[in-house]
């Protein structure tokens, strides 16, 4: 009974596992095909199962690098690579600076405010993000006039990601021992001494977690930065990329290739913090 009961999960697993790898085949067979499209075989009617079965997996006659080569060298993707670069650390920085800043201030210091200040973050978190952009629109391009500017943009991501970040940080700082911090006071540190020095590398894991989730708000957005910018040399990935699809022309070649670079940066990111991510991600779910 136990037995196939696994096997009845394992085969749930594989199919589940095969419809989200199917389209990304599809993503990495157009990259490399060197072509803009990709069309199924024509089978005979007499074509066996296994024969019907190959012909449903997207593999390109030949592999090349064509579409990758085309896109870095005769596209602006590079440019649109850096402004979506700076945009995303700038975004990470600010988001986190406000974010561990306040976080500290919620879970260690009593004040007026506090705890409708938390349930606002929440409250904040429950409606799509497309609710704001006529807010923000006004706020930032008509009252600020940062319309069609890095700033802009940069302010915008980090107070969409400032919610998550705050709840994020604030329950990992809870459960770091007030002790260290009294032993610190006694010893003549100050609070940014102690808030510097001493929490900030304990909340590491936690910075981890929230500092990836900062970065991807900003690198994968694509209404708000398509909105906010006008200018093409401003333009960030996934605004740039989708020039190459259009009611005119359809480049899927490039922009599956572009999709594959743009991945590239978030894994390494990834592989590069996964050490963090395992203890960041359960950070606050149990205070102790």
């Amino acid at each position: 009974m136990l037995r196939d009961i696994f096997s009845w999960r394992f085969a749930l697993l594989l199919f589940a596992s095969l419809i989200v790898i199917y389209p990304l085949l599809w993503v990495v067979s157009l990259a490399f095909s060197g072509q803009q499209s990709l069309t199924l075989v024509q089978l005979p009617a007499d074509a066996t199962f296994g024969e019907q079965l190959m012909a449903l997996i997207p593999l390109p006659e030949q592999w090349t690098l064509a579409n990758f080569r085309s896109v870095l060298t005769e596209q602006p993707f590079l440019r649109w690579l850096g402004n979506s670069l700076i945009i995303a650390l700038a975004t990470t920085a600010v988001g986190l600076s406000l974010s561990c800043s306040a976080a500290y201030a919620f879970s260690r210091f009593r004040f007026a405010g506090r705890e409708r200040g938390l349930m606002l973050f929440l409250i904040s978190q429950m409606f799509p993000a497309v609710l704001m952009l006529i807010p923000l629109y006004v706020i930032v391009v008509q009252w600020l006039g940062l319309g069609n500017s890095w700033l802009g943009l940069i302010l915008v991501y980090a107070i969409t990601a400032l919610p998550f970040c705050v709840w994020m940080l604030k329950g990992y700082f809870d459960t770091l021992p007030y002790e260290i911090e009294e032993s610190a006071l006694l010893e003549g540190a100050s609070r940014w001494t102690i808030f510097t020095r001493i929490i900030l590398p304990l909340a590491r894991p936690a910075i981890a977690v929230t500092g990836l989730f900062a970065f991807m708000t900003a690198w994968n957005e694509f209404i708000l930065a398509s909105i906010f910018m006008d200018d093409e040399s401003l333009y960030t990935v996934p605004v740039g990329l989708r020039f190459f699809v259009s009611d005119y022309a359809s480049e899927w070649g490039y922009f599956a290739a572009g999709s594959i670079l743009v991945s590239l940066p978030v894994m390494l990111l990834f592989l590069a913090l996964q050490r963090f991510l395992v203890s960041g991600l359960s950070a606050g779910a149990v205070k102790g």
